[in-house]
Formats: C-alpha cells, sequence, structure tokens
C-alpha cells in the first residue's frame, strides 16, 4: 500500500509517496519532467513488493516540496544526499531516477559515492554524453523544447489551455501510450501549484557548469569516473531522446555499468512498464548491492 509521508531534510521539508517495511534497504526514486510521483505508484508498489523500502519524493520545485530554488544539479544533488541521510541514515540508498531525476542520480552518485549502493537511471543518459550526443547527432533537434523554455514567456505559452504543451510531450514522448485521466489530472494540478518551477530547471542547466559537472568529467585516467553501479534503461521507442545518445556512456563509469533497451516503450518507462522495470531494478540491486 502506497502512503504520503513527509521527510523532513536538512535542505528543506518534502512529501513523498511510500511503500514496503521501513527496516528494508532504500530504493529512492527520482522523478523528472513533466513527472510528479503518482505516475511511479504502480513502480513504487512492485519495488516493494520485491522486498525494497521504496520512498518518491516531490523534487524541488514541484508542490508540496519546496519550491525555493536554485535548481542546478549542485543543489538538486544535495536534496538527495540529505534526504538519504534523513531516511537511511548510515545505510547504502539505491537511486532510480528517471529524465531530470536520472541527471540528479548520477550527480548525486558523484557528489557523494559511499552513500549509495547499486542504482538505475531512466531514459537520460550521463549529462557528458547527452552533450556528445546533442553535438553529434540528431539529438538537439528533439530536444528543441530545452531551447523554447529559455525564451522569455516560454512559461506562459508551456501553461496554455491546461498545459496543453505539457499532454503533447507525453504523447510525443511515450507515442502509443494514454495517461490515466486521474493521473493526469494530479499530474496538471501539480504543475499550477508549482509553475513555473519545474521549467525554470532547463534555465539553469544553461548556466556554467558548477561543481556538479566537474565532478561528472573524468580527469586523467579512471579519475572522476563514477563508481557506483548503475543499470541504464531506454525506451526503444522514446521520443524524447534517441537510443544514440547513451552509446559511448560507459566510458565514464568505473563501476559496473550495463544499458538495456526496453522494447515496445518510450520516454514515461514507469508510468509504461512498471513491473519490468521494477523486475530490472531489483534484480540489478541484489547482483551488485554489495558491490
Amino acid at each position: 500500500m502506497v502512503e504520503t509521508i513527509h521527510v523532513e531534510a536538512a535542505t528543506g521539508s518534502f512529501q513523498a509517496l511510500a511503500a514496503g517495511p521501513p527496516d528494508r534497504a532504500l530504493v529512492l526514486v527520482l522523478h523528472g519532467f513533466p513527472d510528479a510521483p503518482p505516475t511511479f505508484a504502480t513502480l513504487i508498489e512492485a519495488l516493494a513488493a520485491r522486498g525494497h523500502r521504496v520512498v518518491a519524493p516531490w523534487a524541488r520545485g514541484y508542490a508540496p516540496s519546496p519550491l525555493a530554488g536554485p535548481y542546478d544539479l549542485d543543489t538538486l544533488a544535495a536534496d538527495v544526499v540529505a534526504l538519504s541521510d534523513a531516511l537511511a541514515p548510515g545505510a547504502p540508498v539505491h537511486l532510480l531516477g528517471h529524465d531530470w531525476g536520472a541527471a540528479v542520480t548520477y550527480a548525486a552518485c558523484a557528489m557523494a559515492p559511499q552513500r549509495f549502493g547499486a542504482s538505475v537511471a531512466m531514459a537520460v543518459p550521463h549529462p557528458l554524453a547527452f552533450l556528445r550526443a546533442a553535438a553529434t547527432t540528431t539529438q538537439a533537434l528533439r530536444s528543441w523544447y530545452m531551447a523554447f523554455f529559455q525564451v522569455p514567456g516560454a512559461e506562459r505559452i508551456a501553461a496554455a489551455r491546461d498545459f496543453a504543451l505539457i499532454d503533447r510531450l507525453w504523447r510525443t514522448w511515450s507515442p502509443g501510450f494514454a495517461l490515466p485521466r486521474g493521473l493526469r489530472d494530479e499530474l496538471h494540478a501539480c504543475l499550477r501549484a508549482s509553475w513555473p518551477a519545474p521549467l525554470l530547471y532547463y534555465r539553469a542547466m544553461f548556466r556554467p557548469f558548477g561543481a556538479a559537472m566537474r565532478r561528472l568529467r573524468p580527469a586523467s585516467g579512471r579519475a572522476g569516473h563514477l563508481t557506483v553501479p548503475l543499470l541504464y534503461l531506454h525506451g526503444a521507442d522514446d521520443g524524447c531522446i534517441g537510443v544514440a545518445a547513451a552509446r559511448g556512456a560507459e566510458r565514464y563509469f568505473a563501476g559496473p555499468y550495463r544499458a538495456e533497451i526496453i522494447a515496445g516503450a518510450g520516454h514515461f518507462l514507469a508510468a509504461e512498464c512498471p513491473d519490468d522495470v521494477a523486475a530490472r531494478t531489483a534484480a540489478w540491486i541484489r547482483a551488485h548491492a554489495a558491490a
């Protein structure tokens, strides 16, 4: 049974969905854009049924969690470390991040690798792999919305007609999938209460890179590579980020790394194939939790 909880962390008071016994190994689920924890409910239950404590917080900038920025990767990763300390002090935490949550997963694992156990990132490859793909493939065309969100007034256009643009992104990014009406209404309510903070993530990403990106950029030899065991999941039909964007990402990992393509799935993997994601995640954690 999924319940709503409040987590008092060093960086703020966060609301989250949770399931599973509190004494089990924690999987912290990090959502992306334009999304919120309710679309992860089935995945949360599936992971809890596989023996985990699962907590999915509304990220900074998403009501009812703190709306105040900044929204750079350093701040968002610090939130994840603080939430981990509040929920599982002294114990390894496994991360499962999607979209922006995937980017934050990489940043948190680079910031405090000793804090995290085997983790999973979905739909967004390592940030340096993504930047490389944007420069060498057609990914920049797929990512048109990132440039659009820089335009003054974009927040008004994106929210117009009850977030019609957001609905369009869901349709385009996960072709053939329709978010159930109740979940769509919950998501729209979250966005209305939060706007324009979710869009401001994209404006923060075009500012000069901070410590998070320096930690993710490899230094000489293997120094600077991520050591936390990480499984990368990508939908074969993702209309947001192409499969090619993740090619070569293994160069940024010193620890165990594997990329898996999920056939018949688009961008929003947690909503489209929650049982498949839960099975792959639980197997990865079992195989690498002690790595």
